[in-house]
């Protein structure tokens, strides 16, 4: 009896313990940052290095905005289509910081939920508003689908060039 107290405990123990790792780790958004300007440097930096702005809004209680995030820097196809095309900005929404004045110049974003996509150029024209529930399949974010998504609002799927018609020989 003893001993089947002791495993009960301990599993209880262990299960706390993974579930308050979890929760360390899923301090990226900053409730306290300036969305404003962390936007205006993003579009600046996109501009000069020819890229796109993601911006993820969420917060740090949204476990999709949690899972989205590890998803993206645990999958190499997903990581290095960011790297490549876009500088990407984690928007904070939370009761501390909901930046009510920046989710309203990007048209409320927020009323597809979170986390939600914004994609802006690098001049900071908005392009695109991504509904996250559009990326998943299952129990998370389908990493084809949201390939899809990236590669469709990357520079290169919006530049003229790109479908310039082919000059035969």
């Amino acid at each position: 009896m003893k001993k089947l107290l002791f495993i009960n405990l301990l599993f209880i123990l262990l299960v706390f313990s993974a579930k308050a790792q979890d929760t360390a780790k899923s301090h990226i958004y900053d409730p306290k940052a300036d969305a404003q300007q962390d936007i205006k440097n993003a579009v600046a930096k996109a501009g000069k290095e020819g890229k796109h702005v993601l911006l993820q809004i969420g917060g740090n209680w949204c476990v999709w905005c949690i899972r989205f995030h590890n998803l993206t820097q645990s999958d190499t196809t997903l990581s290095r289509i960011l790297a490549e095309n876009f500088v990407v900005l984690r928007v904070n929404y939370s009761p501390e910081n909901k930046n009510e004045a920046v989710l309203a110049q990007l048209d409320y974003p927020q009323r597809f939920g979170f986390p939600v996509f914004v994609v802006l150029d690098g001049k900071g024209k908005r392009l695109h508003t991504q509904n996250s529930s559009y990326l998943e399949e299952g129990k998370g974010h389908s990493p084809k689908v949201v390939a899809g998504f990236l590669n469709d609002w990357s520079p290169k799927a919006l530049d003229p060039g790109s479908y310039a018609p082919k000059k035969s020989k």
